[in-house]
């Protein structure tokens, strides 16, 4: 009877703990603040901006939009490839809106909003290297993101590749540069990014064809039903209103340093 007396305060705690995670969007509300997992290293989604030395791209504008959504101001946290899911499982941050793959397999441990980017995947080599082909990578060493989508694909697609992992995107992008691996693979839009920045852009060269589609979600936590749809909501509303449009010319747009016709809508269901 004393150990069932002593059960059931903790029992009481533990249903109160689970009721609380289980509206985040109310809590959110009320602290007036959303905690966004964000990256800080790979432009133009996440990178800090000199002079200001704010993390700026087009994460962070996607982020931004969601906080005045909610009506709460945002605080963007630094995740890496590796960190997000747990961080966001663990409670540390509310979302991630940076650069991540919607899967099957992440689907088995976080939800995810409607696509708000949509890329796909390839290989940047060194033009000295004489590779033109995917298949060429067969037994040569290729640098990419530890835990991400890419380092699965090119295993998958090339069995025999020497995968070499790296905790981010700049570093992987160092070890091709200085020719510890022969090949670099991640999403088209970041090794664009990481090419322009080189100090010989035209010293590399992307090879033609996707390995794979890589379509952005927002991640949310299991069973914040009521975030992901005011999530989503969001989304669509940034869509018919145009802004999503202008958030990407800002970043992809003829004038921007990395111009990409934008070929995809934020839909529902998608």
């Amino acid at each position: 009877m004393r150990r069932l007396a002593t059960l059931l305060p903790a029992l009481a705690l533990a249903f109160a703990a689970l009721g609380a995670r289980a509206d985040l969007l109310a809590d959110i509300r009320s602290r007036g603040e959303i905690v966004v997992g964000v990256k800080d290293s790979v432009p133009p989604f996440g990178f800090i901006e000199e002079g200001s030395r704010r993390v700026v791209g087009y994460d962070i504008d996607f982020a931004a939009a969601i906080a005045r959504g909610l009506g709460v101001r945002l605080r963007a946290v630094p995740v890496t490839t590796a960190t997000r899911i747990p961080e966001l499982q663990q409670g540390k941050i509310d979302l991630i809106v940076a650069t991540m793959t919607r899967t099957a397999q992440r689907e088995e441990q976080i939800d995810f909003s409607f696509r708000y980017f949509v890329t796909g995947q390839k290989v940047l080599v060194k033009k000295s290297a004489r590779i033109a082909k995917v298949e060429q990578l067969s037994g040569r060493k290729v640098s990419s993101v530890r835990g991400s989508t890419s380092e699965q694909n090119i295993r998958a697609a090339v069995p025999a590749v020497q995968v070499v992992a790296f905790s981010d995107y700049p570093a992987a992008f160092l070890a091709l540069s200085q020719g510890k691996v022969q090949a670099m693979t991640t999403d088209e839009t970041i090794l664009l990014a990481l090419q322009l920045k080189a100090s010989s852009p035209s010293d590399y060269v992307l090879l033609d064809g996707y390995i794979s589609e890589e379509p952005y979600g927002i991640g949310i936590r299991k069973g914040e039903t009521a975030l992901r749809d005011a999530v989503n909501r969001i989304l669509l509303d940034l869509e018919k209103s145009g802004e999503a449009k202008k958030i990407y010319e800002t970043w992809f747009g003829p004038k921007s340093q990395l111009p990409l016709k934008r070929s995809f809508r934020i839909e529902s269901g998608k």
